[in-house]
């Protein structure tokens, strides 16, 4: 992170600081935090990305500007900051209450995120620029360098992809050897989640399942970006018109088959990786086995024949649903699997809101998360939460007895 940000503040948003028939200031207030991170220097018109997050309602992205100045500049009075923004879609959607981050990026630019109190980008925004949870008075900072900082494993490139950011690979080169035989053209989701693992083999899923799903699906998610970069340039270059005239609709169609095949891939390459942890595991299980009303959970323990056989003991029936991103479709597993009242769901998607588990947690849905991914949750609910290898213990001994 610190190659790609100097450091962050977060705040809550207060009424002066919106838009709003009480308040058109169009500033944020000029605190000591935010002085600590910008310095005493003007910055005048400064380029800045504005984004609004939220985990039910979508996102909006803008560009425009902030500008940090001095206002008693030149006086005998102490000084006064202020930070004045840009008007835009962003800025007229925030809230009183709403955390605001702003992020100096090392060219010199701002990142400015607003996203509503209390959900799941909120806890990952914090996790991920190491910032302590604001209050209502206090404003927190981070300067991120060689003592603060946060690897840009999977987790925080999660994030930074909400954010459309898309940080430099390092192993560019071996990543475009690896998939050079498939030219401009994806293989299935299979044969890459298959080419992601053969090309780590010092990850073991025997002996850190934990570790190697979150491996697997980290090396396949670079490797399939790598070719999408490929082939959307090729595609780009060869342009979008139709006799002569610029095709807007089509253009917009391939935009949108991206997105889509991004949120395909993802969820398939999970479930590829769980199988192949779960075999390597020698756990025995179902893969989309059909129960009642056609219902197909991701997995179903110890298989379909003895969920089917009503004399095998419910105690020894285990399912586990498979998201790589939750927003509201955990629910979807509460309908599957009837016989079975205590179910799992394995999740990649950091920092969930504690409304959320607090829910899942009332529904009897235990929530299984990546040893790894632990860290970008609230502390009250990482004692709750169980990892990969945790779950693996309960399947094998539900399995072992006789």
């Amino acid at each position: 992170m610190s190659d790609l940000f100097a450091g962050a503040v977060a705040k809550r948003l207060t009424l002066v600081e919106t838009i709003t028939e009480r308040s058109n200031q169009h500033e944020f207030q000029g605190v000591q935090p935010l002085r600590q991170l910008l310095g005493d220097e003007d910055r005048k018109g400064v380029p800045t990305r504005f984004i609004w997050l939220s985990d039910e309602q979508g996102s909006l992205t803008e560009d425009g500007f902030l500008s940090w100045s001095n206002v008693r500049k030149g006086k005998p009075r102490s000084p006064e900051y202020h930070l004045y923004y840009s008007t835009n879609a962003v800025t007229e959607a925030m809230a009183v209450g709403d955390l605001l981050v702003i992020a100096l990026q090392r060219d010199g630019s701002f990142l400015t995120i607003v996203t509503p109190a209390a959900g799941a980008v909120q806890n990952q925004l914090l996790w991920l620029f190491g910032l302590e949870p604001p209050d209502e008075q206090n404003v927190t900072v981070q300067h991120l360098d060689a003592e603060h900082d946060t690897e840009l494993g999977f987790a925080a490139r999660y994030i930074l992809d909400e954010l459309s950011i898309e940080p430099e690979e390092p192993e560019a080169d071996r990543l475009d050897q690896l998939i050079e035989p498939y030219g401009l053209t994806f293989p299935k989701t299979k044969v890459f989640s298959e080419l992601a693992r053969r090309s780590l083999p010092e990850v073991s899923a025997i002996d850190d399942p934990d570790g190697a799903l979150v491996d697997w699906l980290d090396q396949e998610e670079r490797l399939f970006r790598r070719l999408e970069r490929r082939i959307v340039v090729e595609r780009i270059g060869n342009g979008f018109q139709a006799a002569g005239v610029i095709d807007v609709d089509g253009f917009l169609s391939f935009s949108l088959s991206v997105q889509n095949r991004r949120k395909a891939r993802a969820g398939q390459a999970l479930e590829n990786h769980l199988e192949a942890v779960f075999l390597a595991q020698e756990i025995r299980f179902a893969r989309g086995a059909q129960t009642e009303n056609r219902n197909k959970p991701d997995f179903l323990f110890p298989g379909a024949n003895d969920y089917a056989d009503a004399a095998f003991p419910e105690a020894r029936l285990t399912m586990l649903g498979a998201k790589s991103t939750l927003k509201d479709r955990w629910r979807q597993v509460l309908s599957e699997a009837r016989r079975i009242e205590h179910k799992h769901l394995l999740t990649l998607e950091p920092g969930i809101s504690e409304n959320q588990t607090d829910e899942m947690r009332a529904k009897s849905l235990q929530l299984v998360i990546p040893r790894r991914l632990h860290e970008t949750f609230m502390p009250a609910q990482r004692d709750w939460l169980i990892d990969l290898t945790s779950f693996l213990e309960l399947v094998r001994a539900r399995q072992d007895v006789i």
